[in-house]
């Protein structure tokens, strides 16, 4: 039995009687000592767990099998891939999640807990958790939860991490060569039940991060089409530089479905996970995907507060609007 730290206090927020966790142990960042050092740390709560360090061979069915124990909560300390599995796994009426960084690009995890390491993750988790509803889309069957690229803008990738890294030259032939491919073939694809149309790549941004969308009503699609090399180049670079969304070239709506196609398979980017399809591609939009175990003071908790704040003001006002049109009986 777990014994409970003087100065530790378990959230009220939510219920967890029964906890699981599963963490890669091949994860670099994540660290030999992760299993008991979670451990440890979980039991500065009354928390008393036994973390599955598994190897990356063996973690899906360690993800399931601990799916489909009904636990109150499951903790996965692993990379983007392995999350996605068990958001997916999790669902939206299985149990609670917490997803703790242990990859590289750690996409979900940073957009859940913000930019913190592991440890002081899960003990903001602990302490201050809350559950958030998590809505997320599909790619040709395939589940995210923060972003998809489709098409050749995935190809610049490489050329950024050049950048973030510092190796500049490097950055500069990667870009070329991204810009050499962009123009050997446009992307095809439907939003909506509309057109076809065509253009270099299409990005699908969840509620969960994005900039555009002020509820929670679809994925944010933004079509990225430049008209030759010069737009390219800028729209390279923008890229490079994180301000891709304020280009002229680049085109932003509302997508709940959707159809993509490509000559040969298409090349796909879920969450930081490359993958090719072979088309056509069906898209779709998730409005209940899973429940997240998040810190209470996780942005999206903030902004979806500020949202039914504003709702409420607005009802408030068309009522007494209502009240002031209508005279009494």
């Amino acid at each position: 039995m777990a014994e409970l730290h003087p100065d530790a206090r378990l959230t009220p927020h939510v219920r967890l009687g029964k906890v699981t966790a599963v963490l890669n142990a091949a994860s670099g960042s994540v660290g030999a000592d992760a299993a008991a050092r979670m451990k440890a740390i979980a039991a500065r709560y009354g928390l008393d767990i036994e973390p599955r360090a598994v190897q990356p061979a063996g973690i899906a069915d360690a993800v399931r099998a601990a799916v489909a124990e009904r636990p109150d909560a499951l903790f996965v300390l692993a990379g983007d891939g392995t999350l996605a599995l068990s958001a997916e796994l999790c669902g939206p009426d299985g149990p609670l999640l917490a997803a703790l960084p242990g990859g590289t690009m750690n996409m979900l995890p940073h957009a859940l807990n913000g930019r913190r390491a592991w440890p002081e993750a899960l003990t903001a988790i602990l302490e201050t958790g809350r559950e958030l509803e998590v809505s997320g889309g599909e790619v040709g069957g395939h589940g995210f939860y923060v972003a998809a690229i489709l098409g050749a803008p995935a190809l610049w990738a490489d050329a950024r991490e050049a950048v973030r890294k510092g190796k500049l030259k490097l950055a500069v032939l990667r870009a070329r060569r991204a810009l050499l491919r962009a123009f050997k073939g446009r992307l095809r694809f439907e939003l909506n039940g509309g057109e076809r149309r065509k253009a270099e790549a299409l990005t699908l941004m969840c509620p969960l991060v994005s900039q555009g969308l002020d509820e929670d009503v679809g994925l944010e699609a933004a079509t990225l089409d430049p008209k030759g090399a010069l737009d390219g180049f800028r729209l390279g670079f923008s890229t490079l530089t994180g301000g891709w969304r304020n280009d002229p070239s680049v085109k932003i709506e509302i997508c709940t479905s959707g159809t993509a196609w490509a000559h040969g398979r298409v090349p796909v980017i879920l969450d930081g996970e490359p993958r090719r399809m072979d088309p056509p591609v069906k898209l779709a939009y998730r409005r209940r995907a899973f429940r997240a175990l998040v810190p209470g003071d996780c942005e999206a908790l903030r902004a979806r507060s500020e949202v039914g704040e504003h709702a409420a003001r607005k009802a408030a006002r068309g009522a007494a609007a209502v009240g002031v049109e209508r005279p009494a009986a």
